[in-house]
């Protein structure tokens, strides 16, 4: 296989643990047009493969590992690649993204993807090279931590492992490489299931650019974008995605005691402020990143990974824990036990409160954090109420009641963003293909305090917005970069000066019934209609000059549309419905505040408006005409 496209290495492996044979998986020019890379190809795949009643933990179910065409060219924040499968978390479709090298040694290996099918009958590991794919017994890997598995694998090569986690199908267990996770939905039970402890990737191939001269200044022009934006030149690289934690204390979005309030009295003690100030040694990043948002920390001597906000609030506020240093703590042993901080510190706090409520008496209680290094090891290991732990809030819910407070959308556990003060983001969590997820939401929060100021309780115009984030989001991380990067979107004027005339009048306008219109209609327009590119989201020129095809801002657009709508049909197949759309009642019926009749998430309005402006249905399906629009006719 080949391609007349830059960016590309041209082929795609497909393994088959079963029988231990590989062969070329087809992958055409016109799927490079229609599905770009990273993500919706891996959706695409998978839709063609994976039919109807397949079980997550079967040798049926396909693993995907997908980069971008901007992957290993050199782009800014471009070291990314993608895990897809069918979840066991969910029993839909999840994704999810990992800065970790993997993705690059890949392409040096010569393939865009591995296709990942069958099961071992026993543990292996699989070396791929320029030259061939090699079979490994796993033995002496299997029970290793995430670090001990990369260290006895070797150096100068990618490498993504699983740990104990994956290996006993802790249904939130993550794929790790180098210090990065592709941590959501349980992509490393589905390893762990398969018997395939971890692959190797290494060689000297490079990605032909299209346009290479041109590339290289649209590069620098945008590394030195990034890094003269307020957010990913200052805010991120000085307190990372901690730095976030004050302002959603402040805005009444930081996750507290279960969901249960938005605010945290001790809320500073876990804040980006104090973690930079007593334990960062450095900043870190992944490779080809200006930005350098991720943390290197130093606990009892040894300097290991530091915390992201999801992990510092999740269980930190959340599970009512102000103490900074057994977060980093735990932090490192989840990583090292291959978990999912999100869904690990979801599924505690809600246990927590099902035995406040005498529902489910497992001794664990808010602000009582002695012990919990014991607790995520039986999670990971599957020992006393580990073993139930390990399945997940949804799972919980239905065997011991509160379904009312169980914070999950589609069995996903919710990211650390109290929705009932950003009301957008409520209607994303619940409209997500992959579940509890504030980045396949579209991360409104943005719009909506973090970034912007929008009236974080308007139901005007968030569900326009919700839908052009989301595509636009879609198809930037299948094209290979970071999401960080869509920072740049925001003008600097409307960050640094939040309250002046201009800012004030911008934040209006967003919620207004002549701006949904207008959104409404970009969202709708052939990509025809919008063949022009935005210096605010430079990765357009970025992907034109790389692959030589015309990737115009309607393109994109389309493009990421395309890959929520595919990921969408393919969860109906699987069976989901309307009503999996939701939100626990706790944040759409209960007030955050007594004294604002507003602070709940408007969830049917908002999934009305949203549905139709989508072109779906009034069950949640996407139509006939907007799959035609789509070319996804064939799919449906």
């Amino acid at each position: 296989m080949s391609t007349k496209y830059g960016g590309y290495m041209g082929k795609v492996l497909k393994i088959d643990l079963s029988n231990r044979e590989t062969s070329q998986y087809p992958w055409s020019d016109k799927d490079r047009e229609l599905f770009l890379g990273g993500k919706i190809m891996a959706a695409k795949i998978i839709y063609d493969n994976v039919k109807k009643g397949t079980e997550s933990f079967s040798k049926d179910n396909y693993l995907v590992v997908s980069t971008g065409p901007l992957t290993g060219t050199g782009a800014p924040a471009s070291s990314r690649f993608n895990i897809s499968t069918l979840s066991p978390l969910t029993g839909l479709l999840t994704s999810s993204n990992c800065g970790g090298g993997f993705g690059l040694y890949l392409k040096k290996a010569g393939y865009d993807a591995l296709v990942i099918t069958g099961k071992s009958e026993t543990p292996i590991w699989i070396e791929i090279t320029e030259e061939e794919v090699k079979f490994h017994d796993a033995a002496d890997l299997w029970g290793k931590t995430i670090s001990e598995a990369q260290e006895l694998l070797g150096k100068n090569r990618g490498k993504i492992v699983i740990g104990p986690a994956g290996e006993n199908l802790v249904r939130y267990a993550g794929i790790f490489s180098e210090e990065r996770a592709a941590g959501r939905g349980g992509t490393g039970a589905v390893m762990g299931s398969k018997n395939l402890k971890a692959i190797v990737a290494y060689g000297n191939k490079r990605p032909v650019i299209n346009a290479p001269e041109k590339t290289k200044e649209i590069y620098k022009s945008w590394v030195s974008m990034l890094r003269n934006h307020p957010l990913t030149g200052e805010q991120l690289p000085k307190l990372g995605t901690a730095g976030l934690i004050s302002l959603m204390h402040n805005r009444k979005i930081l996750a507290t005691r279960n969901f249960k309030h938005g605010q945290y009295k001790d809320f500073e003690m876990i804040s980006g402020e104090v973690l930079a100030e007593k334990h960062l040694v450095k900043n870190k990043g992944c490779i080809t990143c200006p930005i350098q948002c991720g943390r290197q920390v130093e606990i009892e001597g040894k300097k290991i990974k530091g915390p992201e906000l999801e992990t510092l609030v999740l269980l930190g506020s959340n599970i009512e824990n102000n103490d900074l240093e057994k977060i980093l703590k735990w932090n490192y042993e989840l990583d090292e036990l291959g978990m999912d901080t999100i869904s690990t510190a979801g599924t505690i706090a809600f246990a927590m409160e099902l035995n406040e409520k005498g529902l489910w008496d497992n001794g664990l209680e808010f602000g009582k954090i002695e012990g919990l290094s014991k607790i995520f090891e039986d999670i990971a290991y599957r020992r006393g109420i580990g073993d139930l732990l390990a399945q997940g809030s949804r799972y919980l819910s239905e065997k011991f009641g509160g379904s009312e407070f169980a914070i999950h959308v589609k069995g996903m556990e919710l990211a650390a963003y109290e929705p009932r003060s950003a009301v957008g983001q409520g209607l994303g969590y619940a409209v997500a293909n992959r579940g509890g997820c504030h980045l396949n939401a579209g991360y409104m929060v943005l719009f909506e305090g973090l970034g912007l100021s929008i009236d974080p309780y308007s139901e005007k115009g968030k569900a326009e917005l919700s839908i052009l984030s989301q595509n636009i989001m879609e198809a930037v991380s299948a094209g290979g970069n970071c999401l960080f990067t869509l920072y740049s979107m925001f003008p600097e004027f409307l960050l640094k000066r939040p309250n002046s005339r201009i800012a004030r009048t911008a934040n209006k306008a967003l919620t207004t019934s002549i701006t949904g219109g207008l959104v409404n209609s970009i969202n709708n327009a052939n990509e025809k209609l919008l063949p022009f590119n935005l210096s605010l989201i430079p990765h357009t020129k970025a992907l034109s000059s790389v692959t030589g095809m015309n990737i115009s801002l309607g393109r994109l657009k389309t493009i990421g549309e395309r890959g929520y709508n595919l990921e969408r049909i393919f969860n109906i197949r699987m069976g989901l419905n309307s009503s999996q759309d939701s939100l626990p009642k706790r944040l759409t019926d209960e007030p955050q505040s007594q004294n604002n009749n507003k602070s709940v998430v408007p969830l049917e309005k908002l999934k009305t408006k949203y549905y139709k402006s989508r072109g779906w249905s009034e069950d949640g399906i996407p139509t006939k005409s907007t799959l035609k629009k789509l070319g996804l006719e064939g799919e449906s």
